[in-house]
């Protein structure tokens, strides 16, 4: 049993955090389905508005991306499937092959309207929702679903989901990874270790999918706070933080060239004690980068640690009579100073013109 505990408080731990973390989302469902329906039953009058509460809450949904594109997406693709289901029943009449008829015609009409298959699933589902509960007013389950689109975007505008310590968590992971994998290049280039050099290649190429979920969560709240009354004083920070994210998806790009001329090197066994420290003074240089995302004012520091390796990055003048491989890994750390120098504030044209020349 003491064995197991451990175990036990980490699920408990993981499962409450996911809990939290599901609350912005949790409150939005709830506000905007009971919204919906209350107007749609006690202002409109109608009896059972239950598609109003069922497209708020299916085109919310618990992920926690829910852009105003995404959710205004999720919402046509259902009205299209209930209009789609008023017009068999208008037609043709309720019954099991009116069914069939109308999945069909939502299916096909959804894949031509949107290339996701989110899209047609959320339409065919609205659809037949409104072919079985049948009523004997025409079209009035239209309206239903959308004042239930309409609660849906109002509450994603008056209760935003995407908080701006979700976005800079995912900027803190990528950071991190970042500094991993270049620590770990830096250890190879000092020992001349091939295999924690291929280590570092392996963690650089990783770099992506921390870049993409920062993108992610990223491009969530910039589309949010637009709308937002209650985010506009974040708009100008995402705005940097925009900044700092593209200039890290090329500094990461930049990394993966640097750890494969690294690995190369590596190969011979030889250390590189020249190349392992510019990289070094590069990874403190991305780390004050990091610190400047929360405070805007270390940026000067983030600056001055990087312009103090770029001046000098002339593989020339560095290594005197070194290889050529040498001199190219010494090379292949100017765009990535550049890019760490644009993430701190610095105009890219800046940034090249303090590069030395070669």
């Amino acid at each position: 049993m003491a064995v197991a505990r451990p175990g036990w408080r980490t699920a408990l731990a993981r499962r409450s955090v996911r809990v939290r973390e599901s609350l912005p989302a949790i409150a939005q469902i709830v506000v905007a389905a009971t919204a919906a329906y209350c107007f749609a039953h006690f202002v409109l009058g109608h009896s059972v508005p239950l598609l109003a509460a069922t497209v708020t809450v299916s085109s919310l949904g618990l992920v926690r991306d829910a852009r105003p594109w995404r959710v205004a997406e999720t919402v046509a693709g259902m009205l299209v499937g209930i209009l789609i289901a008023e017009l068999v029943l208008l037609i043709a009449g309720a019954g099991w092959w009116q069914i069939a008829v109308a999945m069909t015609v939502t299916l096909i009409a959804a894949r031509f309207l949107s290339p996701q298959p989110g899209f047609a699933l959320a339409a065919v589902v609205q659809s037949l929702i409104a072919l079985v509960l049948v009523s004997g007013v025409p079209f009035l389950r239209l309206v239903d679903g959308a004042v239930g689109g309409v609660a849906a975007l109002i509450v994603t505008a008056l209760i935003p989901r995407t908080l701006r310590r979700t976005e800079l968590r995912d900027a803190d992971e990528l950071f991190d990874a970042l500094d991993v994998a270049m620590n770990t290049i830096v250890r190879a280039l000092r020992r001349g270790d091939r295999a924690r050099a291929e280590r570092g290649l392996e963690r650089a190429r990783s770099l992506q999918t921390y870049v993409d979920a920062w993108s992610g969560s990223l491009e969530s709240g910039q589309e949010v706070a637009r709308i937002s009354p209650f985010l506009r004083r974040q708009r100008t920070e995402l705005q940097r933080h925009a900044r700092v994210r593209e200039a890290l998806d090329l500094a990461t790009r930049n990394l993966r060239v640097v750890a494969r001329r690294a690995a190369y090197l590596c190969a011979d066994g030889q250390a590189r004690p020249v190349p392992a420290d510019l990289l070094a003074e590069l990874a403190r240089g991305a780390a004050l980068v990091r610190d400047s995302l929360d405070d805007i004012s270390l940026e000067p520091a983030a600056r001055s640690a990087v312009v103090a390796v770029i001046r000098r990055l002339d593989p020339a003048a560095l290594l005197p009579g070194g290889g050529v491989g040498e001199l190219n890994l010494v090379a292949a750390m100017r765009p990535l100073a550049v890019d760490l120098l644009v993430a701190a504030g610095m105009p890219s044209a800046e940034a090249r013109a303090l590069l030395p020349r070669i």
